[in-house]
């Protein structure tokens, strides 16, 4: 297994872990913060497993693909427990707050674009905006996983 491999699913597990420490409140401001940190460490962890000689470039690209395994089982697993919850609290709520709208209403919001707003409020815009988010953290993910590769291995470069 290569060391990107390798310290991709070490962070995998890692970032399970901190999505399910993310469901507490006090700790939920954290996580992220704790995440884009990962991130780094996971990039600097495969950059560390790569054979010597380690050039720069190769700890980057180890490193951002490292990240980007860590990033895509953690935006998996996010989107699971936002759906999760929706289901279990914003499901209802929402549907509610829509059928206290009178039907003139709603006819009016339809014209001005609401109904995206109102399919955004459903588990498959949840899906959705889960999804870009994702996308977009497999992006930041690269970038840190690289430049804490990069940096480990022009340090440690034996």
């Amino acid at each position: 297994m290569s060391a990107s491999v390798k310290a991709g699913l070490i962070g995998a597990a890692a970032s399970v872990v901190l999505a399910l420490l993310g469901l507490i409140q006090c700790l939920a401001c954290i996580t992220p913060i704790l995440g884009l940190a990962l991130y780094v460490g996971v990039g600097v962890l495969a950059a560390y497993w790569l054979a010597p000689p380690r050039t720069v470039s190769a700890g980057a690209g180890a490193g951002a693909i490292a990240a980007l395994i860590t990033s895509l089982v953690s935006g998996v697993v996010s989107m699971i427990i936002s759906a999760i919850q929706f289901a279990i609290t914003g499901g209802a709520q929402t549907a509610a707050a829509f059928s206290q709208i009178p039907p003139e209403m709603m006819e009016q919001l339809g014209e001005t674009g609401a109904e995206l707003m109102a399919f955004m409020a459903t588990i498959g815009g949840v899906l959705i905006v889960s999804s870009v988010c994702c996308v977009i953290g497999l992006a930041i993910a690269a970038g840190l996983g690289a430049i804490g590769g990069a940096i480990m291995a022009s340090i440690k470069s034996d």
